[in-house]
């Protein structure tokens, strides 16, 4: 069977990235998973004789000192996603995965945007909806807003909003192998609002988008009270694949309490698989061997899985 192909970057060179990516490599149950496209400085690694180094503008940049962000590590990151997305516009490889980033590092090399899924999908050109999906084992969340402060979440959800998170979530999930997945959705407020004594939002907004939704051919449930939704996913009788939430941390506190150094970010919504680990750069233990590579593996497993279901697709299109 052929395997697809993982362009895989070592991430912020002023972070654990290298190391990770590293640790990875010496584990070599990726070899049953894909094939790799190493994106890297020379000096940075070392790697198995049968992994191919990519050449690009960065693979011969001097070393950088560890746990700085600054605008040359930003620029030699921006590069080397430029590289990757590349890799997989072009067709030689099928996903793209990276050792984590430093967004304020991003910013002095260059990035203009509020993160680096919003770079990927001005440099795809990519214009319609996208988001951060997050996976934990074999449970994924998606959310409606992002990085905004909290005050203005509920000013920012609509119907629309809501049904674009839930499809984003589901495709996701069917692409990474789940056939008919499960979704739960989240309410905004305490106690779902109680009647709209603490809000209308669950009525006014949500319930609408999960019936949208289902007529569209996404089915979820929902809303549920927030501080519920993650025990009725993780509860055997309901088995939910996904949750959406609709705000940042609604999610992300549940998911890294339950395996903080495991879970995975996908860049969801965009044409092509882009995994990297949840967590960050842990500038405060970079280069001192001390990094867990679990979620590095979990994030290149699961580009693999995704990337597999692309390599499908193409070779059903092809003629």
């Amino acid at each position: 069977m052929k395997l697809p192909v993982v362009a895989l970057f070592t991430g912020d060179p002023a972070g654990i990235g290298p190391e990770l990516v590293e640790k990875l490599l010496a584990r070599g149950d990726w070899r049953s998973q894909a094939e790799i496209r190493l994106i890297a400085q020379d000096d940075a690694l070392l790697a198995p004789a049968d992994v191919p180094w990519q050449d690009w503008p960065g693979r011969q940049a001097p070393s950088f000192a560890r746990g700085q962000a600054t605008a040359e590590n930003g620029r030699h990151m921006l590069q080397a996603l430029a590289h990757g997305l590349q890799l997989v516009q072009s067709g030689q490889a099928h996903a793209f995965c990276f050792a984590p980033l430093n967004k304020s590092a991003l910013r002095q090399g260059g990035m203009h945007q509020e993160d680096e899924l919003r770079w990927f999908a001005d440099f795809l050109q990519h214009r319609e909806g996208c988001g951060e999906l997050n996976v934990l084992r074999s449970l994924w969340t998606s959310r409606v807003t992002s990085h905004v402060a909290l005050r203005d979440v509920a000013g920012l959800l609509t119907p629309d909003k809501v049904v674009q998170a839930i499809c984003m979530i589901t495709d996701a999930l069917r692409r990474s192998g789940v056939p008919r997945p499960r979704i739960a959705v989240c309410g905004l407020n305490p106690h779902n609002g109680d009647n709209g004594n603490y809000g209308d939002e669950e009525g006014r907004i949500i319930a609408p988008a999960v019936a949208q939704a289902a007529a569209q051919g996404y089915p979820a449930d929902g809303p549920f009270p927030a501080d519920t939704a993650f025990v009725r996913a993780l509860r055997e009788q309901d088995g939910y694949d996904g949750v959406v939430t609709m705000y940042h941390d609604q999610g992300q506190i549940a998911m890294k309490l339950m395996g903080f150094e495991q879970g995975v970010t996908v860049h969801g919504g965009l044409p092509c698989p882009i995994t990297t680990p949840a967590h960050g750069t842990a500038y405060d233990i970079a280069g001192q061997g001390r990094a867990n590579p679990q979620a590095m593996a979990n994030a290149f497993a699961l580009a693999a899985r995704m990337g597999a279901s692309r390599l499908q697709a193409l070779s059903t299109d092809a003629p």
